[in-house]
């Protein structure tokens, strides 16, 4: 199940802009949740904000800017929740320990990342090797593909997205992309540069598909939730909240949940990702 294309627009110009929503209006710091990182994460947030506020007296507020970008707003003390596309690093547990902090992981959807190409692109599957050297910059054109004598043009997330980390690890073996490679701010950022030129590949979260771009198949393996949960499809992954368990307040507690509840699961599957 995807989200409509009007709500993608709308998480794509709340990501590229790294807007904050805020859901109620409560003044009293104890009634208010502040929610801040991965853009991929972030139309889980806002839908299932939107929903939880219609029961409880609470007001969320939710700034998408990255996984890294969260996590060290956890760190630094400035959020309750940090919403991350990756898992963390043991440097940033190290710094949080440093300062007296217990992170505590929770998963909270699956998600997978989905090479993706212009519709009129002819290439229908892509092997992980074949992804590694577009990125690496040593395939530089269609036709080493099978497709059109066209130079590739090579979209990647930039280096503060969980996103960006996963494909890092799991793509490229922890070796860097091209300095050729164009870096974007967001999911959206990405459709939008890719959904306008044939010549284009870029990567994003299963949730943002839309028919503006066609999804690749990746050796041969689909992108579909029956193989992103398995693990059979090979960039897949979890999603994840982290908090400060020390200091993790009731709202908070009970905000995550409900994500985690039967109800907000639903709405997880309703955003276009794979429920626990």
């Amino acid at each position: 199940m995807k989200i409509s294309s009007f709500k993608k627009i709308i998480y794509a110009i709340m990501a590229i802009t790294i807007g904050i929503v805020n859901y109620g209006c409560s003044k009293d710091r104890g009634t208010r949740i502040v929610v801040k990182g991965s853009t991929t994460v972030l139309p889980i947030t806002q839908k299932t904000a939107e929903e939880y506020r219609m029961i409880h007296r609470v007001s969320i507020s939710i700034e998408g800017s990255g996984s890294g970008n969260g996590i060290r707003a956890l760190i630094d003390g400035a959020c309750d929740i940090a919403n991350s596309s990756r898992e963390i690093k043991g440097e940033e547990i190290k710094k949080a320990k440093e300062k007296g902090i217990n992170i505590r992981e929770i998963a909270v959807a699956f998600d997978m990342i989905i090479p993706i190409v212009h519709p009129t692109n002819q290439i229908k599957d892509i092997t992980m090797n074949q992804l590694k050297a577009i990125y690496g910059q040593t395939i530089t054109n269609w036709k080493e593909l099978g497709g059109k004598n066209q130079k590739i043009v090579v979209i990647s997330r930039d280096t503060s997205s969980g996103t960006y980390e996963v494909w890092h690890n799991k793509v490229m073996n922890k070796t860097d992309v091209g300095k050729g490679v164009l870096l974007q701010a967001s999911n959206g950022a990405i459709i939008t540069a890719v959904a306008v030129n044939p010549k284009a590949i870029g990567y994003i979260g299963y949730g943002y598909l839309n028919n503006t771009v066609k999804a690749l198949t990746v050796n041969k393996i689909k992108g579909i939730i029956k193989n992103g949960k398995s693990g059979k499809f090979p960039i897949a992954r979890r999603l994840y909240m982290y908090v400060n368990k020390d200091k993790l307040t009731k709202e908070a507690e009970s905000y995550i949940n409900f994500i985690l509840s039967k109800k907000g699961q639903n709405f997880v599957k309703k955003t276009g990702f794979i429920p626990l």
